[in-house]
């Protein structure tokens, strides 16, 4: 397989159409240029100079929260909501340890997505699509032909699990059994979570389980394979989540930094430990008191980096149910900041901004 980097249009600029189309067909994603032996990356996946700062300030760390009896209630419980609530007013992003999911299922899970991007790329281009519509499909680069922003050198194999159903049937046989394990376990720990995060706002500890707004799951396994010139791409570039709230799991190689305080600080793999971080239309309800924080992944000479992360959004029944800023949150002296709005709404700003993925939130404020 070839795609070519010096194909040229005849105003002498690189034919970036003409590389993405060359790339897309092959349905061989990133992994099948470096199965493939190139040297140098194709053109469209690099990176203009000012995106590949990739200083991180060390004097800061990702706050680690640990769940460990939480479930008893009393000072040690509100000692953890405190501690989420600084995290996501301070950070939108922390780790969690002692979270309830064992070590075997996490592990389980890794292999299973590795095992699931290197298998032969005929097996997988089963499964090859940009129709969002399909509840399973396998990718590279969600919005490659929407605007010219440089790709991002990851693979993907993205499953939607609406209102907490799991329907194995569907899913890989390569990681099927992985999957449905671990997201057991997920949807019970985002119910103990959504609590947490019910009372750290000083709402009843079952506000975000009434409103079933992190009912539906999209999970997505992304796979960075060793890149041969890693100071010309990013694994995934600076963007922020859209929907309330995501569970990532990431294998040992790192590569993740989230933005604090106009600094990178890198997110350190920390040994059987989940990452939460929060999403735009977590901030828009929470009326900025929570915070939707910009990260990356960073390209490697060394790997591949395999993570899984799981976003939740609203149940079917709720997905056409405007939301705006909670209104026990609000006060003559805290007034609303944005409209109500639909979780697609903030989905198609997106796109309408050809695939930019940093914050829609000011185009919803009022």
């Amino acid at each position: 397989m070839e795609v070519s980097t010096t194909e040229k249009s005849i105003d002498g600029d690189y034919n970036w159409a003409k590389g993405v189309t060359e790339f897309e067909e092959t349905k061989a994603g990133v992994k099948g240029l470096v199965d493939a032996g190139i040297a140098n990356i194709p053109s469209f996946f690099i990176n203009p100079p000012e995106n590949l700062q990739n200083s991180s300030n060390t004097t800061h760390q990702i706050p680690i929260i640990d769940l460990k009896g939480f479930e008893n209630g009393g000072q040690h419980r509100q000692k953890i909501v405190n501690e989420i609530c600084k995290a996501s007013e301070t950070w939108g992003f922390f780790q969690i340890i002692n979270h309830g999911v064992p070590d075997t299922v996490m592990d389980g899970m890794i292999e299973g997505a590795r095992l699931f991007h290197e298998q032969p790329g005929e097996t997988k281009m089963e499964l090859y699509s940009r129709d969002r519509t399909q509840n399973v499909r396998y990718y590279s680069n969600e919005y490659l032909h929407l605007s010219k922003a440089a790709a991002n050198w990851n693979d993907t194999l993205s499953c939607v699990f609406r209102d907490d159903m799991v329907n194995p049937d569907v899913l890989p046989s390569v990681l099927r059994r992985e999957v449905e394990e671990y997201m057991k376990c997920i949807i019970k720990l985002k119910g103990q979570l959504c609590e947490l995060l019910s009372e750290a706002l000083g709402l009843s500890s079952d506000y975000f389980r009434s409103t079933e707004c992190m009912k539906t799951t999209s999970f997505m396994c992304h796979y960075y394979p060793i890149c041969p010139q890693p100071d010309l791409t990013q694994g995934l570039s600076q963007h922020t989540d859209l929907p309330f709230l995501t569970l990532l799991l990431q294998d040992g190689i790192g590569g993740l930094q989230s933005l604090h305080q106009d600094h990178w600080v890198d997110v350190h793999p920390v040994p059987k430990a989940l990452i939460a971080n929060l999403g735009d239309f977590m901030q828009l309800i929470t009326n900025d008191k929570f915070k939707s924080v910009e990260h990356r992944v960073l390209a490697r000479s060394v790997g591949p980096r395999v993570s899984t992360a799981c976003f939740f959004s609203p149940s079917t029944r709720n997905v056409s149910k405007p939301c705006g800023p909670i209104k026990e949150l609000l006060s003559e002296i805290n007034p609303p900041i944005y409209k109500e709005v639909l979780i697609t709404d903030l989905a198609a700003a997106r796109s309408e901004l050809n695939g930019t993925r940093s914050s829609v939130l000011p185009l919803f404020k009022l």
